[in-house]
């Protein structure tokens, strides 16, 4: 029975990193991703869900076992291995991506929270210092039980989701008959899907959080139950959020252009405590993506230059990681906070890029994974290189049917 209950408790010890990466990527970006989705294809877009899914859940697992056997971040191997010009670019890329995803995440807990009538000149300062805290005032430990309360908030799609009462036979079925409309505005929005499940950011934090919790190859199978969990977990979330603005808004032919629009809209077709869940959902997941995604910036950047980084020094042990942290959320909320200003555009413009931007990040990764000389045995299989050659390549016809000349 102690074997039994130890065995547990080091599952439990281990599953965080691959669960929190996966629900960071719904983010206010990714839940007005799927709510626009829902509301303008119905379930038209499903199987790009579930094939971008697939490709997740092996690029994830093979970002956990880079970590657990080198015990390095992604970044830092891109230095290593292709040299210090190669890792500022990468770095570019990243940064680009971030901070514009970032604005987007303060201006989803803004939008959240004026749902429920409190001004975005109270919620994004007192948020901004919360998050400061949270970051500074402890450990990795701390923080990770703080990211996977948040993930609970996610729990609100799903009820909503069973609250408007679907056919689920026609929810699957959708899934291998999507019927859909190639326009160009399709594959816009499918790329902005693709921007928010498989995202820069996410691949640079997970590998990172992994070796900041000190988790190691024999460990392994427990992280990679993580992974899936996690995969598994963010793709129903989005599935729920596309299964909720399909049966109300879509079918109601009520146009929106970002998730407050979405809870809003719902509260006429599906009641206020949909209205709540949808609102409860959004701040959740906006407030988890405003922690996670500077953390991915300043580990990647510090670890692809050589500056101390990880959330269990003190702030003077590592400057430049909690300087960089500061500096996106401080820039994130400024611009925000900035009268009149309207960000729909620039959320949905963000997700397009980072999904334009993915294989840049991918090719290093597969590269990377089946060098011997780093990965010794645990190189990729012939099905795992596929799979994540495949979403490399989905990637890119989808950006060029999304912005050629012309269109299905």
């Amino acid at each position: 029975m102690k074997k039994k209950f130890g065995k547990l408790f080091l599952i439990f010890s281990i599953i965080g990193p691959g669960l929190i990466t996966a629900n960071a990527g719904n983010d206010a970006g990714g839940v007005t991703t799927y709510s626009v989705v829902g509301a303008s294809y119905g379930y038209s877009m499903l199987w790009g869900l579930i094939t971008i899914s697939i490709g997740l859940a092996v690029i994830q697992e093979m970002n956990a076992r880079m970590a657990v056997v080198t015990g390095k971040g992604l970044s830092d191997l891109i230095r290593e291995r292709y040299g210090v010009r190669w890792a500022f670019f990468a770095m570019f890329v990243l940064i680009v991506a971030n901070l514009g995803v970032c604005i987007g995440d303060f201006a989803g807990i803004a939008a959240s929270l004026q749902l429920f009538n409190i001004s975005k000149y109270i919620s994004v300062p007192i948020l901004t210092v919360m998050i400061w805290f949270i970051m500074t005032k402890g450990n990795y430990s701390k923080a990770e039980k703080i990211f996977l309360l948040l993930t609970l908030t996610f729990l609100g799609y799903v009820v909503t989701a069973f609250m408007v009462k679907p056919n689920w036979g026609h929810v699957i079925s959708s899934i291998t008959s999507p019927n859909a409309n190639l326009t160009k505005n399709y594959w816009l929005d499918l790329i902005g899907m693709v921007g928010t499940t498989i995202t820069p950011y996410m691949m640079f934090y997970l590998q990172s959080a992994i070796v900041d919790k000190g988790i190691s190859i024999k460990e392994y199978t427990y992280e990679k139950m993580d992974v899936y969990l996690g995969t598994i977990w963010g793709a129903l979330t989005a599935l729920f959020i596309i299964v909720c603005t399909s049966e109300t808004l879509f079918k109601a032919h009520k146009a929106i252009s970002d998730a407050a629009d979405a809870a809003t809209a719902l509260k006429p077709l599906a009641g206020s405590y949909s209205f709540m869940l949808f609102g409860i959902g959004l701040f959740g997941a906006s407030f988890l993506a405003c922690c996670i995604i500077p953390l991915s910036t300043s580990y990647a950047v510090c670890e692809a230059f050589g500056f101390e980084s990880g959330l269990n020094n003190k702030i003077k042990e590592a400057p430049v990681f909690f300087g960089l942290f500061l500096f996106m959320i401080i820039v994130s909320a400024v611009i925000v906070l900035i009268p009149n200003s309207s960000l729909v555009s620039l959320m949905l413009v963000t997700q397009q890029l980072a999904g334009v931007l993915c294989p840049v990040v991918l090719i290093f990764m597969i590269n990377l994974v089946n060098d011997k000389e780093i990965m010794g045995e645990h190189t990729n299989n012939k099905v795992q290189n596929f799979i994540a050659k495949f979403t490399v390549v989905l990637i890119i016809i989808l950006t060029i049917l999304a912005f050629g000349g012309k269109f299905i």
